[in-house]
This record gives structure tokens, sequence and C-alpha cells, in this order.
């Protein structure tokens, strides 16, 4: 099982950047991924998610409207599209896969409903 994610780097305020997470060895279909990220000496926390087909998604409140997540079902792929970034978005960046399929619209599942993580990428928002 593998998921990895890439795209991270350095942008200015106001940037964009997009995140991908490449899955492989298990069933993609079958599981919700979501996005989470961890800031330097802060708790991890989520960002998005889409459930597994793709037709449910969530973010959190403060990046809502500048953040859009996408899946490709056929490519193993979920997107993280990343608009009009602030500095408070530095962290690393992970995806995770959930195999309860539990990306709601009305709610988003926390980190420990997750079954598999990739290893992160680094997003830095200079001010």
């Amino acid at each position: 099982v593998q998921l990895q994610a890439s795209g991270g780097g350095l942008v200015q305020t106001g940037g964009s950047l997009t995140l991908s997470c490449a899955a492989s060895g298990f069933t993609f279909t079958d599981y919700a991924i979501g996005w989470f990220r961890q800031a330097p000496g802060k708790e991890r926390e989520g960002v998005s998610c889409i459930n597994k087909s793709g037709g449910s998604t969530n973010y959190r409140g403060s990046v809502r409207g500048r953040f859009t997540i996408s899946r490709d079902n056929a490519k193993n792929t979920v997107t993280l599209q990343m608009d009009n970034l602030k500095p408070e978005g530095t962290a690393v960046y992970y995806c995770a896969a959930d195999v309860h399929n539990l990306c709601l619209k009305a709610a988003m599942p926390t980190d420990v409903y997750y079954d598999y993580w990739g290893q992160g990428t680094l997003v830095t928002v200079s001010s």
C-alpha cells in the first residue's frame, strides 16, 4: 500500500499550488481520500476530503472557496488545487485513505478514521 503526495513547494501569499496524491497497492475506488496538514508545533488538522465516488467533498472553513479537491479513479489519483494561499497554510500536507468512506458534505472525518497515510509534502507560503 502506498500513497505518494507531491506538488509542495515555496509560494508567495496569494499564489497557487496543486498537490497530487497517487495511490497504489489497494482498491482505490473503495476508499475516500482526505488531505491533512500539520504546521510546526501544531496538531494535524483535516483540510479536505472526497468520498470514493467523488460525489461528495468537504473542506475546513478556512480553505473553503480557495481549495478544490478532485479525484480521477481511472488514474488512482486525488488532486488538491490550492489557490490564494496564505502564510497560515504553511505545513506538511498529507493524503490518507479511508475505507469507511465517511466524507460527507455535512461532516469531515477526523484522522482516526483513516487507514493509510502518505509521507507528506511541504508547502511553504511566504508573506
